[in-house]
């Protein structure tokens, strides 16, 4: 995928961002505000560099112009009218920083520790799947451009890039997100090979057991006028309806050898009880992702959960209307520092991140805006997202008089 935008697709931008067309679909604006709620540069003033970029969301609609509208739309879409995505940006106004004058910040140590191990900053590459469809080296961008700046990375179960290339190319190896298949051989299979290549930590996806209503993927599938048979085939494997297609499974490595016939990733059935067996499976630590309530979050401790990911999948699975920051209190409070507890959804500023350590968070997962850098600019791109992320971040410390995160507490954050 090439990292520049050709000068004739920015002028069809033009003329599409002027256009009724996009208003007429339903379609998130091109002009005004990403589908996320979030104030979007207009499509026709594009950076033409990373470092043009003023903030993260600079490199959202420089993604847009590089992406085909499929692939686009599957980044861009929430569920149902896209209420909980929204909801997301919207819950970060909710809070307030409270500063701390006179206090010494000409030194700031922004580290965290997770599972023994020192990061240099608590900002985490979040699990996006199939990651080639927005830049040809997909997932070793992320996994370049995170051991560059010293960041933590999470794999996707559905990545495009073996789990052992991605951890190829970092010194420390990533965790490996599970989403558990309707068989379990195949999700043993799984497990074992992450264990294989040295992964320290399973995160165990719980918020998607069934299909997600995905409408604004939907309206932008329809845009799209490729021929995506090659990467999408619509015909399941031996014509049986329980497979995964083909075409799919042929660009997912995770799956080389499996068995795949009649497995799918619908597991309605699935209860704690899968927790425990995880644990009695691994030795790797096991987070459990998709937590949104306290209560359930002293059930996945009480499974022997090693960690909580507060997540609702960035909006993308069930229309709850509810931001993963306003759900965040209740789930620490469960935890009672017993296990770290991250969080991810709408992390776009420095001060979000600052809000949600400030909260109990021990770090935070970004998605979309890495994403929307390696769209636009490959690994440069990447890199200057997580660059903007820490530098906003360490002035926010600065300015609230927060010298180290270790020194954060929740008399620095108020309910507006």
């Amino acid at each position: 995928m090439p990292d520049i935008i050709h000068p004739s697709r920015r002028a069809f931008l033009r003329f599409v961002a002027g256009s009724p067309l996009l208003s007429m679909l339903g379609l998130p604006s091109c002009t005004g505000r990403d589908s996320d709620g979030s104030a979007q540069p207009s499509l026709t003033d594009l950076i033409g560099s990373p470092d043009d970029a003023i903030n993260v969301l600079d490199f959202q609609p420089a993604a847009q112009a590089a992406l085909p509208p499929a692939h686009y739309g599957y980044l861009a879409t929430g569920v149902d009218g896209d209420e909980t995505l929204r909801a997301n940006r919207k819950g970060f106004e909710r809070f307030h920083l409270r500063a701390r004058h006179l206090v010494d910040v000409s030194t700031i140590d922004m580290s965290v520790e997770l599972f023994g191990e020192r990061w240099d900053t608590p900002i985490v590459l979040a699990p996006v799947g199939s990651q080639k469809a927005f830049h040809a080296e997909g997932e070793l961008v992320a996994a370049r451009a995170s051991e560059t700046m010293g960041h933590h990375q999470i794999l996707s179960t559905v990545t495009t890039t073996s789990v052992e290339d991605v951890n190829g190319a970092r010194t420390r190896p990533v965790w490996y997100q599970l989403y558990p298949t309707s068989d379990w051989n195949v999700t043993q299979a799984l497990i074992r090979r992450a264990e294989g290549a040295g992964c320290p930590a399973l995160v165990l996806t719980v918020d998607l057991p069934v299909g997600s209503n995905r409408e604004t993927l939907e309206r932008f599938t329809r845009l799209d006028t490729r021929d995506c048979s090659a990467c999408h085939d619509a015909a399941p494997d031996d014509d049986d309806p329980m497979n995964f297609p083909i075409g799919w499974l042929a660009r997912k490595p995770m799956f080389d050898g499996l068995d795949m016939r009649r497995v799918n990733f619908d597991t309605p059935s699935l209860t704690w009880e899968f927790v425990s067996r995880l644990k009695d499976t691994t030795d790797m630590h096991v987070l459990v992702k998709g937590i949104v309530r306290g209560d359930d979050a002293w059930r996945a401790i009480e499974r022997g959960a090693d960690g909580i990911i507060v997540s609702n999948h960035g909006g993308r699975a069930n229309p709850s209307g509810r931001s993963t920051i306003e759900s965040l209190g209740e789930v620490v409070n469960a935890a009672e520092g017993r296990v770290p507890v991250l969080v991810d959804g709408g992390f776009r500023r420095g001060s979000d991140i600052l809000k949600a350590l400030a909260m109990g968070a021990d770090a935070i997962l970004i998605g979309r805006p890495y994403i929307w850098g390696m769209a636009a600019f490959g690994q440069a791109g990447v890199e200057k997202v997580l660059d903007i992320l820490k530098i906003e971040l360490m002035l926010a410390m600065q300015l609230h008089g927060v010298p180290s995160l270790a020194g954060l507490d929740g008399s620095f954050v108020t309910r507006a």
